[in-house]
């Protein structure tokens, strides 16, 4: 259910009938490669929010947009700080709670906004406040604008021009070493790493794919955040 487009006395007697779980989308903006929209991330969690929203009856927030992607520079992003990402949700929160709400769900949409989630979460352990990153919930090796990016955002999305796509950085035959030294590296620059701004394949991706994926993620959400209560 969408809040945004509810009426408020409805609204506040649905919150007072019944533990309502408001779900609270988070992205970004920045560059996915030549092929993606600037919007992918938020474009994604906001989808993979609004299914979970129906699967578990929550009530779906708008999405923040706005996440931490300075590892992007020079090519475009948006960004604000840590502190600040953790004091916005944490206003929401408690205005949330104020208002009869009191489980929530944060679903995260973009790497470079975990230490800001993890910075809030350690202050709010006393809440019914549950965090959760929706690549960790899928049986696929995460990517940026590659394959799985890519997939999802054909299956949601008519903004992508796949004669752009060309295939990004590969950790295919590196050791666990390499791998996560190159990972702290690209958390400084990812630029420098993946040249393109892509890492991984997105030139065999489909929208089939992606609909799978999406399916996959959202019933392990489910599953998770019923657990999590």
């Amino acid at each position: 259910m969408i809040i945004r487009d509810q009426f408020d006395p409805e609204l506040r007697k649905m919150i007072k009938r019944k533990k309502q779980i408001a779900i609270i989308p988070i992205g970004s903006i920045e560059q996915h490669g030549p092929h993606l929209p600037i919007s992918t991330d938020s474009d994604i969690v906001t989808e993979i929010a609004f299914r979970l929203s129906e699967k578990i009856n929550g009530l779906l927030l708008p999405t923040i947009s706005y996440g931490i992607s300075d590892e992007h520079f020079p090519f475009f992003n948006l960004s604000v700080k840590k502190s600040t990402l953790s004091k916005i949700l944490e206003d929401l929160c408690e205005s949330l709670i104020k208002n009869g709400i009191s489980k929530i769900l944060i679903i995260n949409g973009h790497y470079g906004n975990l230490d800001s989630l993890k910075s809030f979460e350690r202050k709010n352990t006393r809440r019914k406040i549950k965090i959760f990153s929706y690549w960790k919930h899928m049986s696929r090796e995460f990517d940026h604008a590659g394959n799985v990016e890519t997939s999802i955002m054909l299956a949601i999305s008519k903004n992508v021009n796949m004669k752009k796509a060309k295939k990004g950085f590969d950790t295919e035959g590196m050791s666990k070493q390499e791998i996560s030294r190159i990972n702290k590296l690209a958390q400084k620059s990812f630029p420098k790493v993946t040249g393109n701004g892509v890492w991984g394949d997105p030139t065999k991706s489909s929208a089939r794919l992606g609909r799978r994926i999406i399916k996959e993620v959202v019933d392990n959400l489910a599953k998770e955040s019923n657990l999590a209560y």
